[in-house]
């Protein structure tokens, strides 16, 4: 494997022995298509108990890619300064190539961060440091959605309000029936950000897959509006992206574009990208070099100034396995017919297959029409349950966890009423409040999704509500409230 050390290099690193051969691996004989049966020994460490639908949240890794993790972690403890001397740079560089051939892009384009939280604050700080220098001005705008990740959210506003932009929302209608609709919402909002030409517009922040609710949106679109309208920067969060959907960085136009690896792609947490636009695909008149030179991990290191990529590859001492292992998870990804391509399609359909099964069971709809969704889709829950709150949701979630073995994340709508009839209320007449978001991933099978169908089929002939759960004196969910309802959790 290109990335792998194997035991013999851990043995000879311990006895002082260097080992740093870095050329390209000699060409592999092609593999049979991985079986049902490998793929689920691959992820036999999942606890087979609980019906797993939140791949979205924390992804998945394995035993192969596990396997590799554990062969570079015992490296560094075999002998840590040939570790740090010949090995990790080289293999950050063939990461970072990896990441580069599966996105479109060059390698010298491409930093690796912890998560798009991180590639987030790397932008943010820019942007900061931008109004502090007099290169933006005090009440130039901000645009991002209303469903943007809360991390995110956060981010712009501990950097970039903070400094003095103005923070404008996207207002994104949910459910959905077509793009056409965010197209319409985006454009508003940017007219609101604009304030007739009186304003500047510095960043627009713009998901590819919103997390909660989950949606597909039409990125490349938004990007050519944002073009068209004079806004300076586009950053995506794409922290669902890789693995989900078909990604072309020079083809979306964006100056920032980071995605997860250990969501949709394979790998352990945590690892992700941040890729900054080059002259190569820039603008006329735009210098996005000078961006580059103007980018900073927030870590400080030794490695300061000698470019993103760099100093993200030495933030000091820390475990880098899982920035190292990128390539064993494309080599992973290779064994399944049509390679990343066939995975994505596969779980497109069985997700919306899955999504359409409980749908039809509990006389709801999905969120979004197929095309707008990736590997996980929105179906609605029985109106009877009652979920009236985020709480309501948060409770359900635990109890289904607890009682059912079933993981999958609940979301309130509390724009429900606004919603046209078709969209809005279930076959009993009643409104539509509660939304699961499944995931569908290598692994899953149709039993997983029906332990869910099953259980809140249950909860509803038993005539069962959430108000329950808030006046609720039973130990464990009191419990439950301590310990789950923790909103900065991935989604």
């Amino acid at each position: 494997m290109a990335s792998l050390p194997s035991d013999g290099d851990v043995a000879a690193a311990a006895n002082g022995t260097i080992v740093c051969d870095v050329s390209p691996p000699a060409a592999k004989r092609p593999r049979a298509a991985i079986t049902d049966a490998e793929i689920q020994a691959e992820f036999a460490h999942h606890d087979r108990s609980v019906a797993r639908l939140n791949n979205g949240a924390f992804g998945c890794v394995p035993s192969s890619v596990l396997a590799a993790r554990a062969r570079w972690q015992r490296l560094f403890l075999s002998q840590p300064d040939a570790f740090y001397h010949h090995h990790l740079q080289p293999g950050l560089a063939r990461s970072r190539a990896a990441v580069a051939s599966a996105i479109g892009a060059d390698s010298s384009s491409v930093s690796l961060v912890d998560n798009v939280t991180t590639a987030a604050a790397i932008v943010m700080q820019h942007v900061a440091w931008s109004f502090a220098e007099g290169d933006f001005s005090r009440g130039d705008a901000v645009l991002m959605f209303l469903y943007t990740y809360t991390s995110i959210k956060s981010s712009i506003h501990a950097y970039a309000a903070r400094a003095g932009a103005a923070v404008v929302e996207v207002h994104l209608p949910f459910p959905l029936t077509s793009p056409s609709a965010i197209v319409a919402e985006f454009r508003a909002a940017l007219a609101v950000a604009r304030d007739g030409g009186r304003r500047r517009v510095r960043l627009a922040v713009i998901d590819h897959i919103t997390s909660m609710p989950t949606v597909l949106i039409p990125v490349k679109d938004l990007v050519a509006i944002c073009r068209d309208n004079g806004v300076d920067k586009v950053f995506v969060d794409a922290a669902h992206a890789i693995g989900q959907v078909d990604i072309d960085v020079g083809d979306i136009g964006a100056d920032f574009y980071a995605s997860n690896l250990h969501k949709w792609f394979f790998c352990p947490s945590a690892v992700a990208f941040l890729h900054t636009r080059t002259s190569s695909s820039a603008a006329a008149g735009d210098d996005p070099d000078d961006i580059a030179s103007k980018l900073h991990h927030p870590v400080v290191s030794s490695q300061y100034g000698n470019g993103l990529p760099m100093e993200s590859a030495w933030i000091g001492v820390r475990d880098y396995s899982a920035q190292l292992v990128v390539p064993d998870a494309v080599e992973f990804v290779a064994r399944f017919d049509g390679g990343v391509e066939g995975i994505r399609r596969l779980n497109h359909d069985k997700v919306v297959e899955m999504g359409a099964m409980l749908a039809a069971a509990w006389g709801t709809f999905l969120g979004t029409p197929p095309e707008m969704c990736g590997s996980m889709v929105m179906v609605g829950l029985p109106g009877a349950l009652g979920i009236e709150g985020e709480d309501d949701a948060m409770r359900l979630r635990t109890k289904l966890r607890r009682r059912f073995k079933v993981e999958v994340p609940l979301y309130y709508n509390p724009e429900s009423a606004a919603a046209p009839p078709e969209l809005s209320k279930d076959g009993n007449g009643d409104l539509v409040t509660g939304w699961v978001r499944i995931s569908h991933q290598v692994y899953n099978k149709r039993e997983d999704y029906e332990v869910l169908r099953d259980a809140v089929a249950k909860l509803v002939a038993d005539g069962f509500c959430c108000a329950e759960l808030r006046n609720s004196s039973d130990e464990e969910e009191t419990l439950s409230r301590g310990v789950d309802i923790q909103p900065a959790l991935p989604m």
